[in-house]
């Protein structure tokens, strides 16, 4: 990794693959942020659509220092390359999809990320933006509200790269580098890491990012499908990354995403295992989805404020101040456990019927 530059405050850091579409946009939206001197580093990772080539052209055109590096496909790997070329004191990955609307939000968040390091004279604070969603829509969703309201919360895997990352690059060197073992989930395995050797703070602006992939593919099943590959990574379960890659290119990426897919495959790896070891599996399934048990009682309280008209934002949350008291009770004990293995296993079952039925419904009218 290079010596940081003293003249240059922020590297930001954005994986490439193809964004041909959407890079115009991202570089015009950096362009008109104020009050702070940065560069940007593009790390494309193999596109076939053309971006390396506009990346080359629009850099070259850019008001602000604009690097492009080529690197292995995956977004970890893209990560760290363009960290080991960053010459900036603070490091700020970003999802190329992103934007910010207030041309000031780069050099709040860095101001904001300052006085936290300094109020606790260390580095190891790292920053995320607030969440919204980028919609095609104007009309109101709960569903998109409350992931954006989730986003918000200093609690376990709620902070992922779609926020932008912002940390000092020594905090970064220690915590630090992305995982490339998996060709997801680096974002989510660094935040954590950030999260047990120091802190995160939630910077005062607002990160936009795309909703277009929950738009075609549909918000429940991307996020049922992001929650079953979450729960098998804690668990390490390989044979699942093994065949899944498969499944999802197989399917339409305009079209709604199906989840059977992937629930059949799991139903025939697991019916290859000795019954031992598949109740094995369902347990630490269940020790997995316990201690989330919150986001019911978060869903709840938000539901509340949705239907009084209130912002979601910072709204009470007395069901989830009791969740935290008393849920423990039942997460830390083998019943609990149990009880939320049982529970994910009704959902598996009921998602499986419930594609069947829907797609014998398209098929066959009089079903």
């Amino acid at each position: 990794m290079p010596e940081a530059n003293a003249s240059l405050q922020l590297s930001i850091i954005i994986p490439l693959l193809n964004e041909a579409e959407s890079l115009p946009a991202l570089l015009d939206d950096l362009g008109r942020q104020e009050g702070i001197p940065f560069e940007v580093i593009l790390v494309d990772g193999g596109s076939v659509d053309g971006t390396a080539d506009r990346a080359a052209k629009l850099s070259a055109e850019s008001p602000f220092p604009c690097r492009v590096l080529q690197s292995a496909k995956g977004r970890g790997r893209q990560l760290n390359a363009g960290a080991a070329a960053a010459r900036g004191d603070l490091f700020l990955f970003l999802h190329a999809d992103s934007t910010f609307a207030d041309p000031q939000a780069l050099q709040q968040g860095v101001a904001a990320l300052a006085a936290a390091r300094e109020a606790r004279g260390h580095t190891r604070v790292a920053g995320h933006f607030a969440l919204r969603f980028a919609r095609s829509s104007d009309e109101p969703s709960f569903a998109y509200a409350f992931y954006q309201a989730k986003a918000r919360l200093d609690r376990p895997e709620c902070t992922h790269g779609d926020q932008g990352f912002l940390l000092h690059r020594d905090f970064f060197a220690a915590v630090g580098p992305f995982d490339e073992t998996l060709p997801l989930l680096e974002d989510t395995r660094l935040a954590e890491s950030i999260r047990r050797e120091g802190e995160w703070l939630l910077l005062p602006a607002e990160i936009a990012t795309s909703a277009r992939r929950f738009e075609s593919e549909g918000l429940y099943e991307r996020q049922a499908l992001n929650a079953v590959i979450m729960n098998f990574a804690a668990l390490k379960w390989q044979p699942f990354f093994d065949n899944a890659p498969g499944i999802y290119r197989s399917q339409n990426r305009t079209a709604p995403l199906r989840l059977s897919p992937f629930l059949r495959m799991f139903q025939a790896l697991t019916l290859r295992m000795p019954w031992r070891q598949r109740l094995c599996l369902w347990y630490d399934t269940g020790t997995y989805v316990a201690p989330h048990i919150w986001q019911l009682a978060f869903v709840w309280d938000l539901r509340r404020a949705w239907r009084r008209g209130l912002p979601l934002e910072g709204c009470p949350t007395p069901i989830l101040d009791a969740c935290d008291r008393w849920s423990p009770l039942l997460t830390r004990y083998p019943h609990g456990r149990l009880a939320a293995a049982l529970l994910v296993w009704f959902w598996y079952r009921f998602t499986l019927v419930a594609e069947a039925r829907r797609i014998c419904c398209r098929d066959i009218p009089l079903c």
